[in-house]
């Protein structure tokens, strides 16, 4: 159900791995998804009946788990991913027990976390013993990040491998820096531009932002890149629409001086990375995924929940080398996180599992199908 009509994270991981696997090995990887507007009869991709989720930007339910659970059959793959704790994490597992193949949840979502925060502490304790009875049930979980990993473990879930996601340095390169950006918002050449890109909801905290670029006034002024309910009604802010062409967006996160993200929440934070591989500093909160990506050499990370530290840090930032903190965070991707040094070790940890339950290690000059 991560797999939605607009792209996020784990979307931009899912057509990585299989443009990545396509290119240099033999296996064979297959999407099984509840969305709409796909050809079904595309051998990569199988499509499942299904219904949209109210005001869910493309998100849908499928309507039957032994729906999934058929389609995973038929393809009768050597190894099964699970990328959500819905419907096809109950189908993989029923599949499962035909099959008797591996099934991997990697755990994009803190679940407990989103739903605590919309519905209350009672609610997060129902989630948290929803997560904890399902991920038990996989050979192998994978968390984006360490703090992630700690918080399956705090569930009692302790078969957890830590696998980042990554990014492609070829498309979010300072290659693409569009000079004339401030031009083309019509916005003065000595401004201060910050962007933010990703979705407009109440876990990015973009209500701490605004004011926080407010406070500061000229000549800073903050581009909002995203989905979600347009932010309007302050000359200091230009809101776009979610970028689907990823060179687009690479393009506008050049452009700008620093990336900021204020949400505490983020399992991993994608979009941080790719401002990094432009060449871009961010400025992040001490909490999340984020705070394992950014440090003093590529940005500053200042205490979550505040719209006057978002406010510090973004001067502080400017009084910093900008380019000097750029080019560390352009290496740093480079080293480790392009996506030519991710996906052999989300391959590794296949054949690690493989190779624990006895059977022969995955090999990439083999055959093998992957879902």
């Amino acid at each position: 159900m991560f797999y939605p009509a607009e792209t996020g994270g784990v979307a931009t991981y899912i057509a990585a791995k299989a443009r990545w696997l396509s290119r240099h090995t033999r296996i064979d990887h297959s999407v099984v998804s509840p969305v709409a507007g796909k050809d079904s009869s595309e051998s990569s991709f199988i499509g499942l009946r299904s219904v949209a989720i109210p005001y869910s930007k493309g998100y849908r339910l499928p309507l039957s788990v032994e729906a999934g659970a058929r389609a995973l059959r038929r393809l009768q793959p050597d190894l099964i991913e699970v990328g959500d704790p819905y419907h096809l994490a109950w189908a993989a597992l029923r599949a499962q027990r035909q099959l008797s193949v591996p099934v991997v949840g990697f755990y994009h979502s803190d679940l407990p976390l989103v739903v605590g925060q919309r519905f209350g502490r009672a609610a997060r304790k129902v989630a948290a013993h929803y997560v904890s009875n399902l991920y038990r049930r996989f050979d192998l979980v994978l968390a984006p990040s360490q703090v992630v990993v700690e918080r399956l473990d705090e569930l009692g879930i302790n078969h957890v491998r830590r696998q980042p996601l990554g990014v492609d340095t070829e498309v979010f390169s300072p290659a693409g820096r569009d000079n004339r950006l401030r031009a083309r918002l019509g916005l003065p050449e000595a401004t201060r531009l910050l962007i933010y890109a990703g979705r407009f909801t109440r876990e990015k905290n973009l209500p701490n932002l605004v004011e926080a670029v407010e406070r500061l006034g000229d000549p800073y002024h903050l581009l909002l890149v995203g989905s979600g309910e347009a932010i309007t009604g302050s000359r200091h802010i230009t809101c776009i629409p979610f970028q689907r062409d990823t060179r687009a967006l690479s393009t506008l996160i050049s452009g700008c001086d620093i990336l900021v993200h204020p949400g505490g929440q983020e399992t991993f934070g994608l979009v941080v990375l790719e401002a990094m591989s432009c060449g871009v500093p961010v400025l992040g909160v001490q909490a999340g995924g984020v705070a394992e990506l950014v440090n003093k050499d590529t940005g500053m990370l200042v205490k979550p929940d505040s719209a006057g530290a978002l406010a510090e840090g973004i001067e502080a930032l400017y009084q910093t080398d900008l380019s000097v903190l750029g080019a560390n965070a352009r290496r740093k991707v480079m080293q480790h996180y392009d996506w030519n040094i991710v996906i052999p070790q989300l391959i590794a940890q296949y054949g690690n599992l493989f190779a624990a339950g006895q059977r022969a290690e995955l090999d990439p000059g083999r055959d093998y199908a992957i879902d």
